[in-house]
């Protein structure tokens, strides 16, 4: 089985279509939410999204507030207009499919939440502090996380006062964790660790290593006329180019 993960996709087709032409062929998709939110594409990227193959997928903070669940003052400026943008857009079917979405999924060995386990739509997992308070709010092997849009593993330690390590992928890298952890894909269309290149991984049960983190690069120059084509801030379409 071979399982595509990816978060944060927030509207970019280009650089979604980019990942799932490089990620294929997979059987199955695991999404962290916010696919809407900052980006000029909100109703291709559902569209895409909801046809992907052997789909989970959970509800983000950005999907929930297009929904009324959160207010829309909660979000810094450029986030609230893009969401105030969005409430002309997005279609009515979209909006009722994001309606559908969990919040949290705990499959057999695996729990999807955007945020994190004990807090799904809003919380960060920025730090090891955060992600140690986190640990004992899933039961099954591992959680997938989001929201920070920062690729990376909390990886707990063994021994008799177990804490968590924080390491970050390394591209093209396959890895392999024995331990409790928490996980993070990073941003498909909106990265933050400078490095602009949409961010994801994949998993292959068939594989000795069986985790791959990959980058890939796509047309930034394009959403970026799109996003201002559209009106949305200027701020969003800048950030793309650097990856912050």
């Amino acid at each position: 089985m071979r399982t595509l993960i990816i978060s944060d996709i927030h509207a970019n087709l280009s650089a979604l279509d980019a990942v799932l032409e490089d990620a294929a062929p997979f059987d199955q998709v695991w999404c962290l939410g916010d696919l809407v939110g900052y980006g000029p594409d909100p109703n291709q990227c559902i569209e895409r999204i909801r046809a992907l193959p052997g789909l989970k997928c959970v509800k983000g903070n950005h999907d929930a507030a297009i929904l009324g669940e959160i207010d829309t003052w909660a979000f810094r400026h450029e986030a609230r207009e893009s969401l105030e943008w969005l409430e002309s857009q997005l279609d009515p079917e979209n909006k009722t499919w994001l309606a559908g979405l969990e919040d949290r999924l705990d499959l057999e060995k695996v729990t999807l939440v955007h945020g994190s386990p004990r807090n799904p739509i809003w919380e960060y997992v920025m730090d090891v502090s955060v992600a140690y308070e986190n640990m004992a709010s899933f039961e099954t092997d591992f959680c997938l996380v989001g929201h920070t849009h920062i690729p990376c593993i909390y990886m707990m330690s063994e021994g008799t006062a177990p804490t968590p390590t924080l390491y970050f992928f390394q591209p093209d890298e396959p890895f392999v964790f024995y331990t409790k952890s928490i996980l993070n894909p990073g941003s498909v269309g909106q990265p933050r660790d400078h490095n602009p290149m949409a961010s994801y991984l994949l998993v292959d049960d068939e594989q000795e290593v069986p985790w791959l983190y990959r980058r890939v690069a796509y047309d930034i120059e394009g959403v970026q006329k799109r996003i201002l084509a559209a009106g949305l801030p200027l701020r969003n379409a800048a950030r793309l180019a650097e990856g912050w």
